[in-house]
């Protein structure tokens, strides 16, 4: 509507406005379906969920979703998350001091006592406990804050850990880093195959694949894009 000239009716304007909602109701009932058939939908009707999620989960069942393409609901930890906020992280200085860098220009973060920042401690703590290994490390605070982003923490908490165990995300934040080192590696032969030049060119300026790429893997791309565009990467990610 807003971009119509001069020349256009007010009724091709209003039959614009009317075919919108009825895709978005379309596009409501559709998704609403697949959350209520979901084991029916990952069985029989794979291919076509992956070319919906590739679409773009709608925000408003993005958490729901989430959760159950990773079966958090089944997480045995989930019901000791409350437990673990009462206990004490030797992480938790190193988490209150890294808080206020994770997404610092988005509303639910930001100021020192915000909503945002006190459940992305609370996360991160717990986490901490429950990894000992792992413990905490600054570029998966950008995953559990998008996740906080779209459902409460809790729920947050259990999709974090499947990520950490089942996607194998916690390999990428062991104190060695050997599987960054490997994405790192893979990624440098992708660059050689498919961008033979600009290859050429990084290396004659010494401009190392580490210097840039490492944020992408440590966060998902949730540091590089704008967070609409790393959200729908994320969706893919959780699907495939």
């Amino acid at each position: 509507g807003s971009r119509r000239n001069s020349g256009s009716s007010l009724v091709s304007s209003s039959s614009a406005s009317s075919n919108l909602s009825h895709l978005e109701e379309d596009t409501w009932i559709l998704w609403g379906r697949i959350v209520n058939e979901w084991d029916e939908w990952r069985k029989k009707k794979e291919k076509l969920l992956k070319e919906l999620i590739r679409k773009g989960i709608p925000h408003h069942f993005r958490a729901i979703v989430w959760q159950l393409l990773c079966s958090a609901a089944e997480l045995p930890l989930r019901h000791q998350y409350s437990e673990l906020l009462r206990m004490s992280s030797p992480c938790e200085r190193l988490i209150r001091r890294d808080i206020a860098r994770t997404y610092p220009e988005h509303d639910f973060f930001k100021g020192q006592d915000s909503l945002g920042q006190e459940v992305l401690f609370n996360v991160m703590k717990a986490y901490s406990l429950v990894d000992r290994e792992v413990g905490y490390c600054q570029g998966s605070a950008f995953i559990v804050g998008l996740l906080l982003m779209q459902m409460p923490e809790e729920e947050a908490f259990c999709v974090f850990v499947r990520l950490m165990q089942e996607y194998r995300l916690r390999e990428l934040f062991k104190p060695s880093m050997a599987e960054l080192g490997l994405c790192i590696y893979q990624f440098e032969f992708l660059l050689q195959e498919q961008l033979p030049e600009l290859n050429v060119h990084f290396r004659s300026q010494s401009f190392l694949t580490s210097m840039y790429a490492s944020s992408w893997f440590l966060t998902l791309f949730l540091t590089t894009f704008p967070l609409p565009v790393a959200t729908r990467v994320f969706d893919i990610f959780m699907y495939e």
